[in-house]
């Protein structure tokens, strides 16, 4: 049996929702694909645990790193460049003004020889072509399912199936907080804060939710899309954005009146963001935390994707579909 090393950088609720995930499936993994997946490392950028043999994952889930008696003071950076390892996680938060911390942990591990797995958008959303270009030279991979649509595979449908197709456009609702507080304003007619407070109560939406209502979570998705599946070469600062606040009752009546609901859009080919009106009939109608993508091609049409577009446990299924991917193919 093929045995593939892990490194795991940021162990947060992503990191720790696919190490669960990861060690329930191992047995079907095994019988499945004929390989075994072992956790060499868990790294933060204050310390680490380190076992070049295999991590016990159930143990570090039990307690909180720090206090895992095997902690020890290895900061990231030296772990991923230091390791031995065949994949490292990158997963920890993204800073969309300049891609730190992930953005230097995937170029160590990078320079390191390690291909890459990771669900932090920011570094891909920044510096995409770089990223790919210094892959290349080091004969790595990076893969990034997991950085838009949660659960839903639409990069490696692209990748894997989509191949022989021009895509000439994707948009769709890329953030499923937005879509709740839209449909909870629609649905009950409350306003807006009130429908951002629940949101917020079912752990939907973070304290701080104006990287979603701002509609920066969507722009920068809409980046990784258009880079990765329509070649173009454009970062975030090249996207016109514009959030759900001014989005009220009124206008929200006035939609009703007209056939059409209100939904936050990301329009690859427009290179925005913005509330639109959808027809109550149109597939990308959707209500709840729900993400809705179309993607437009020359041959095999308009492709429409639904599903469950945020949740640490959603997310692990996209992460493992890359690393497991990442090990077949060097079986």
């Amino acid at each position: 049996m093929k045995e593939v090393k892990l490194i795991i950088v940021g162990f947060g609720n992503i990191g720790r929702r696919f190490a669960e995930v990861l060690e329930a499936k191992k047995g079907f993994i095994s019988r499945k694909y004929g390989l075994g997946f072992s956790v060499v490392a868990i790294a933060e950028k204050n310390g680490s645990l380190v076992n070049e043999k295999g991590l016990d994952l159930k143990k570090a889930l039990k307690v909180q790193l720090a206090r895992n008696p095997c902690w020890t003071g290895r900061k990231s950076l030296d772990v991923i460049k230091s390791v031995e390892a065949d994949i490292m996680l990158e997963l920890t938060p993204g800073d969309i003004r300049s891609g730190e911390p992930g953005l230097s942990h995937i170029m160590r591990a990078l320079e390191a020889g390690k291909d890459v797995v990771t669900s932090n958008k920011s570094p891909i959303a920044l510096k995409f072509r770089e990223i790919m270009e210094y892959a290349r030279k080091k004969g790595c991979e990076v893969r990034y399912e997991a950085t838009v649509g949660g659960a839903i595979p639409i990069i490696n449908l692209y990748r894997n199936t989509l191949q022989v197709n021009e895509v000439r456009n994707v948009y769709g609702i890329l953030n499923g907080t937005t879509n709740f507080i839209l449909s909870k304003m629609s649905e009950e007619s409350v306003d807006f804060d009130i429908a951002l407070k629940e949101a917020q109560e079912l752990g939907l939406a973070e304290s701080d939710a104006s990287y979603d209502v701002d509609g920066v979570d969507t722009a920068v998705k809409l980046v990784i899309l258009a880079n990765s599946l329509m070649g173009r070469n454009i970062s975030f600062k090249d996207v016109k954005v514009s959030g759900i606040r001014e989005v009220n009752s009124e206008t929200l009546d006035l939609a009703k009146k007209h056939g059409s609901e209100i939904r936050l859009i990301g329009d690859v080919a427009a290179m925005e963001v913005s509330p639109r009106l959808i027809p109550k009939n149109h597939p990308l109608n959707i209500s709840g935390a729900l993400n809705a993508v179309l993607i437009e091609t020359d041959v095999a049409g308009d492709i429409i994707l639904v599903g469950v577009g945020a949740g640490p446990r959603e997310t692990s299924s996209s992460l493992m579909s890359d690393v497991l991917d990442l090990g077949v193919r060097k079986r």
